[in-house]
């Protein structure tokens, strides 16, 4: 089973990595500005409230009397009331900032993704791409608006504490700025342990969900197969392994945790103890006291925070290289600046200027290789279609059948050559004027979670309820409508699971009819379609691609008989083209194939015959 792990990045922190994220930053620097500001306050807040103890100690209890105590409680009460006011306006600019940033650096990817070539979602796993849209931006939200803030409320308390406490009493600050290298070790220590276990967890979290998902999925072919059993060991071994590492991180900070607060304790303890005899000698004031024992006690808490986000902070520059790397991908195929400047983008189309699109493709000397790939898959190619004409493409699975359809709707390019759209090279006009005007029926159609009536209209938005019936019917796809409860209105559930392979293939072809296209494209398109709907089908499709060119991707030789031009592929190289009957003349690789199928086609027939006549 395949399984996208998360990689962390095991680089220091490095702020040229962080800086990436500025303009991101820019639209919200109120909000960090006042986020650290009243983070500036509440440290001073934090660092007071001790004096108001040394103060109280040693002007009214010491000398047993009350006078100016309500002066002095008001001045508290004042200071805490603000404090909390402060920690409200704190966290609702923190807040902000999560939620906003993590919404845009979504929004960018996403916009970003849709600009990317065909060959990006060719080669990448939708999980690596889910992860960077997803949990990485959740996780960078959450680090800038809370780490950072938290990291420089503690590194200001901390430096302003032990200023205090020299100030003080030089001493007493002394032996406790001793302790600091202990717990500093401590916690370089257990937190690079407890960070380690914590991305094992987090990557066999991705592989449970990975098998949890694949589950669900494909419980239908685990149950023809019989594989439950298996299935169920592979997900509690997953399982077991993650509750070890969960434990072991939890056993971890069980030590960890301890330590520190003995640390604590016996920093305390020696204040106390040398402190107690400073009173007791008239060094020291009780009031100075009670400060140094209080900053003792707390003044290891930021310390051991402050490890804990910087580890956070290297441990989520992974997530920023990863959003950042997808957001500098570029696509392979692009419109050169003057195309955009008339014909628009994806985002701000430029209609008005849109040639209409008669259909007429020629190839002229195309020589192609992918981007990835050494060995030319075309070379020197040469085909012209007059508009109108049906181009059938065979060839065994594997053959490299895709490859002139892709070429085709340019989500390749030729490496050298040209393709002409109308007699003018199809660089020079728009990506989307063309996509625009191309129609697709995949082998695996995808529909979108939705009603059928939303998922036909996909093919032209501005389309009436009455053109939507019409291209349904055409199609045939009116018939699997009056099976389904709520007719056009029945929702087709996460990408078409309600609806049979045939169906959504009815579907998707409706969808496809709407949009009226000049060109058409079908990707096997009825390979998985029952006898009887293929008939229907097919009969459809010979009426409504008259006077359309279209390229059909066929596994059914029988169904490509009256294509105008039959291009022959092997591996990856078109070896003959003609009609269907000047390529059985030549008793060639066609003919083989031909004859192959028919063969195995008549021995079904057979074997049906056996089974059920």
């Amino acid at each position: 089973m395949a399984v996208y792990e998360e990689q962390e990045s095991p680089k220091a922190f490095s702020f040229r990595v962080w800086a990436e994220l500025l303009p991101f930053f820019k639209p919200y620097r109120k909000y960090f500005a006042v986020t650290l500001g009243m983070n500036i306050f509440l440290a001073g807040v934090d660092i007071i409230v001790p004096l108001f103890q040394s103060y109280a100690i040693d002007f009214f209890i010491t000398p047993g009397r009350l006078g100016g105590i309500g002066k002095f409680a008001l001045i508290y009460a004042a200071v805490i009331v603000a404090q909390t006011i402060c920690v409200y306006i704190s966290v609702s600019a923190a807040i902000t900032i999560e939620m906003n940033l993590g919404r845009d650096l979504k929004w960018a990817q996403f916009s970003h993704l849709q600009t990317l070539s065909f060959s990006y979602y060719n080669t990448t796993p939708v999980g690596y791409i889910h992860a960077r849209v997803m949990s990485d931006t959740s996780r960078i939200a959450s680090t800038v608006a809370w780490g950072l803030v938290d990291m420089f409320w503690a590194l200001l308390y901390v430096v302003c504490v032990f200023g205090i406490m020299f100030v003080l009493n030089p001493a007493l600050a002394l032996i406790i700025l001793l302790i600091v290298p202990c717990i500093a070790v401590l916690t370089v220590y257990f937190q690079n342990k407890i960070l380690r276990w914590n991305r094992k967890v987090r990557k066999i979290n991705a592989q449970i969900t990975n098998a949890y998902n694949e589950g669900i999925t494909g419980v239908k072919t685990s149950k023809s197969m019989g594989i439950e059993k298996e299935n169920e060991e592979a997900f509690y071994s997953l399982t077991v392994t993650m509750r070890q590492a969960a434990c072991r991180s939890a056993r971890l900070n069980a030590v960890y945790v301890p330590a520190i607060l003995l640390c604590s304790s016996v920093a305390a303890a020696v204040v106390l103890a040398q402190g107690g005899w400073m009173v007791r000698e008239q060094i020291m004031q009780l009031g100075t006291l009670s400060v140094f024992i209080s900053y003792a006690v707390i003044i290891f808490e930021p310390i051991q925070q402050l490890a804990r986000l910087l580890a956070e902070m290297i441990s989520c520059q992974a997530n920023i290289e990863r959003v950042t790397d997808l957001l500098k991908q570029e696509p392979n195929v692009v419109d050169r600046p003057e195309v955009m400047e008339k014909y628009g983008d994806a985002f701000h189309p430029r209609k008005e200027n849109w040639e209409k699109i008669r259909g007429e493709i020629l190839f002229e000397d195309v020589s192609f290789r992918y981007p990835d790939g050494k060995d030319y898959v075309l070379e020197h190619f040469n085909l012209h279609v007059p508009a109108g004409m049906n181009v059938a493409i065979v060839g065994e699975t594997g053959a490299g059948k895709s490859t002139l359809v892709n070429l085709v709707g340019r989500f390749f390019e030729p490496t050298k050559g040209r393709i002409l759209i109308d007699g003018v090279d199809y660089r020079e006009r728009s990506q989307l004027w063309l996509h625009s005007q191309i129609g697709y029926v995949l082998q695996n159609p995808h529909l979108f979670s939705g009603t059928v009536r939303e998922n036909i209209r996909y093919g032209r938005l501005s389309a009436t309820d009455a053109e939507i019936e019409a291209a349904a019917k055409s199609v045939s796809a009116d018939e699997v409508v009056r099976k389904l409860e709520y007719g056009y209105e029945s929702q087709v559930g996460e990408g078409g699971g309600r609806l049979s392979t045939g169906e959504k293939q009815l579907i998707s072809f409706a969808r496809a009819i709407l949009a009226d296209p000049a060109i058409f494209v079908l990707d096997e398109a009825t390979s998985s379609i029952d006898t009887q709907t293929e008939e229907l089908i097919q009969r459809a499709t010979e009426k409504l691609l008259k006077g359309h060119t279209s390229f059909v991707i066929a596994h059914r030789l029988s169904t490509i008989r009256r294509a105008d031009l039959i291009l022959v592929v092997k591996d990856g190289k078109i070896i003959e083209r003609g009609t269907h009957g000047e390529l059985l003349e030549k008793e060639g690789y066609y003919y083989e194939l031909y004859a192959k199928q028919f063969e195995e086609e008549a021995a079904m027939q057979v074997f049906a015959g056996e089974n059920f006549g």
